[in-house]
């Protein structure tokens, strides 16, 4: 059975625990004490040296704090390890992990296009994004099949094409919802299916921490054109309304 290391227990370290659990053996390493918790996901509450010690070593943390704590993981990896990051952006983290890690050292970028709200009872039909960089075939194949067996949608792309896509389909999409909820919307009793869509988008993204929001438009380098294309569109129309 191969082992995991998890580096981080936040809301999307929790959920991977839980699943992994099932059919691997998982340690997990976080700074506050959630033993607790960790235990009741199937896992083991470990050391940092000690969840870097495995076989494979996931990184379930901010974007902004991922450079930082690759130096921290680099030299405590063994030989024939692999490292997956699940950032929901590539380009920066898959340049941070060619340039910080031993050469050794296989990489696996992802980016699971769920959470724990949309993916708490089942996998089934939920994607994720593949980057394939320093992993040999055999063993890139092997983890594919495995995520295919548990019903994800693999995707596999280069980290350029994920974070043109995603400026879209992710970044602007909390753009919009982080600004319906800055203007106060809030359900009503006389409404439209298509308001009704509106809260939905803004419920999704009050899930998730200003930390995220702010990391996935900063190390997009193509979040900020996209917003900015949105914002003239909009202009345009208001201005076209008088």
């Amino acid at each position: 059975m191969s082992s995991i290391g998890i580096i981080g227990f936040g809301r999307f370290g929790r959920l991977a625990a839980r699943y992994l659990a099932k059919d691997f053996s998982v340690v997990v390493h976080t700074r506050s004490d959630k033993a607790a918790a960790i235990t009741a996901c199937g896992a083991r509450p470990a050391s940092f040296e000690a969840a870097c010690g495995q076989k494979i070593v996931i990184l379930c943390m901010p974007i902004s704090a991922m450079r930082e704590t690759l130096r921290q993981v680099a030299p405590l990896l063994r030989e024939d390890a692999l490292v997956v990051d699940v950032c929901s952006v590539k380009v920066y983290p898959v340049q941070w992990m060619r340039e910080l890690l031993p050469e050794g050292v296989s990489i696996l970028p992802t980016h699971p296009m769920f959470g724990p709200d949309s993916a708490a009872d089942s996998l089934k039909g939920r994607k994720i994004v593949l980057c394939r960089e320093r992993l040999d075939g055999r063993r890139y194949e092997k983890i594919k099949q495995w995520l295919q067996n548990q019903g994800l949608v693999v995707i596999e792309a280069t980290a350029r094409e994920h974070d043109e896509k995603i400026a879209v389909s992710l970044s602007l999409t909390h753009f919009i919802g982080r600004s319906l909820s800055a203007f106060g919307a809030q359900a009503l009793d006389i409404d439209t299916e298509g308001y009704q869509r509106l809260m939905h988008i803004l419920g999704v993204v009050g899930h998730d921490t200003w930390q995220l929001f702010e990391d996935m438009h900063t190390y997009n380098p193509f979040a900020k054109q996209k917003r900015q294309a949105f914002i003239d569109a909009m202009t345009d129309i208001h201005e076209r309304l008088g």
